[in-house]
């Protein structure tokens, strides 16, 4: 899932300029760097990814301070982290994890297969608020065999296994901090939490001990600038190094005229759609959801809430991901249909709905096309712009909503269209049979055609309207090297991020 923000920003014109001759003089011995500014658009409410649902908490702690059994690298694919290898029976259920020795967390606190074992049982355990629980359901049993040795059996073989041990939500805490993770993050990585100042910037610094391959980062500050024209004054003025998701594409242009910066677009898994409440009046009823689908004009909402740079989306899936089926067409731009479906379902023109927008530029921008167009089939739209605490607490938790708009940024996540008490509501038996076959077939060619049938239940039941992918719009100095040009997760990992010498 995505997700204030205080900012700070040059008192005048004179000082912008004073900080741009600065920068421009610190990008020239960018060689002797050891320190990296990097804007981001939304604070965490916490700091552990094990607790919270919100993508801004792994964008900043995921291999940079918490590891998992598993990582998964820039290309999307899983290597190994903290557990160096692993074999899997011959029936796909047992998996026998090998782990590396000598790590220990950043306060000293040994890691070992007891602690390994913790935390698969916390993820799974009745009261766990893992937020993706569904990846551990799985687990019949962990075992630590011998403190290098770890084996997990599995209620029947699971197809993704791995793949969800290297998601953020999956990284392993120490026993006794925890409790404290969601203020004082330890963990294994190579950097070690520093500070985190409220609604300005979260600071890491390069780890003394660590069991890998050193970065060559001494530090790097996450700053928090919630404004558009706001985070480009921070890069004009070289307050930050680099906004790894640029909020505003009407910039883009801009900064690739200018030498001092590299513009890079690339690949999220960000599923950007307006989510329904299927389990209020009148979306209960599916001839609603269709009306809803059918008076959306993707291409309008892409032209003028990301000035182009989507991909748009006709299902819960992302286009460079195996086994997508192009569905765009399902649900073709028609507002007499729309109008059609909404007379023949009972709603009455100029039906009032609630469409609450969380802070993000191309939620707010979505909104403000969307209601326009629903305006146009008959419907009175009330657009409800809504901090990102409260959207947590009355939307995502809460389900109190009409619609919303959202990017949903986890890759290959089609189990929360299983969950009955996810926020959108959607309850279909078929589709649950969909997904518990996907989830115990290991061969990938019968994965894949599990993966369209699972993508066309959800475009057949209109459960939400699809919208676009969310772009990796990257900007950032053109001397430095190592971040991501895709977000196959929702991370930003500096492991292999330098300066050029």
């Amino acid at each position: 899932m995505t997700l204030n923000r205080r900012l700070f920003l040059a008192g005048s014109v004179a000082s912008l300029s004073a900080a741009g001759a600065l920068g421009g003089a610190s990008r020239a011995l960018a060689a002797a760097r050891k320190d990296l500014n990097i804007g981001i658009r939304l604070e965490p409410p916490h700091l552990d990814p094990t607790a919270g649902a919100a993508a801004a908490i792994g964008e900043i702690v995921y291999a940079n301070v918490f590891e998992g059994l598993t990582r998964i690298d820039r290309d999307g694919a899983v290597k190994p982290a903290l557990a160096e290898s692993w074999t899997i029976s011959d029936d796909g259920k047992t998996y026998t994890f090998k782990l590396r020795s000598g790590v220990t967390y950043h306060d000293g606190a040994p890691f070992d297969a007891s602690v390994a074992k913790f935390n698969l049982d916390r993820a799974r355990a009745p009261d766990s608020v893992n937020p993706q629980k569904s990846l551990f359901a799985p687990i019949e049993a962990a075992e630590a065999v011998d403190p290098a040795t770890l084996k997990v059996t599995l209620k029947q073989p699971a197809g993704n296994f791995l793949f969800g041990l290297g998601w953020p939500a999956a990284v392993m805490l120490a026993p006794a901090t925890a409790a404290d993770a969601k203020t004082k993050p330890v963990g294994t990585g190579p950097f070690k939490f520093a500070n985190w100042t409220k609604g300005a910037s979260v600071e890491l610094v390069r780890a003394e001990k660590y069991w890998g391959s050193p970065v060559k980062l001494d530090k790097a500050a996450f700053k928090v600038i919630s404004d558009p024209s706001a985070s480009f004054a921070a890069l004009m003025a070289g307050d930050v190094d680099a906004f790894p998701i640029y909020p505003a594409p009407e910039n883009l242009d801009q900064f690739r005229a200018d030498p001092r910066f590299k513009v890079v677009i690339g690949n999220t898994e960000g599923k950007t759609i307006m989510a329904l409440n299927n389990g209020r009046k009148p979306f209960d009823d599916i001839r609603v959801r269709r009306a809803l689908c059918h008076a959306v004009d993707r291409k309008t909402v892409i032209d003028g809430a990301m000035f182009g740079i989507a991909k748009p989306i006709g299902s819960h899936f992302a286009p460079q991901d195996a086994g997508y089926v192009d569905l765009t067409g399902k649900y073709p731009y028609d507002p007499a249909k729309a109008k059609s479906l909404l007379k023949e379902s009972g709603v009455p023109e100029g039906t009032k709905l609630r469409l609450v927008l969380p802070p993000p530029d191309y939620a707010r921008r979505s909104g403000q096309i969307i209601a326009a167009q629903l305006k146009a089939v008959g419907l009175d739209v009330e657009l409800v712009p809504m901090e990102w605490a409260q959207w947590l607490s009355d939307v995502f938790k809460g389900k109190n909503f009409d619609m919303t708009i959202i990017s949903h940024v986890e890759p290959l996540d089609l189990d929360i269209y299983a969950r009955d008490d996810y926020y959108f509501d959607y309850k279909s038996q078929a589709y649950k049979a969909i997904y518990a076959e996907l989830t115990a077939t290991t061969d990938q060619a019968k994965r894949i055609e599990l993966y369209k049938k699972a993508q066309e239940q959800i475009a057949e039941d209109a459960v939400n309207v699809f919208l676009f992918m969310l772009p990796k719009s990257g900007v950032w100095s053109a001397d430095l090297q190592g971040l991501w040009e895709n977000a196959p997760i929702p991370v930003n990992d500096l492991t292999e991020v330098s300066w050029k010498a």
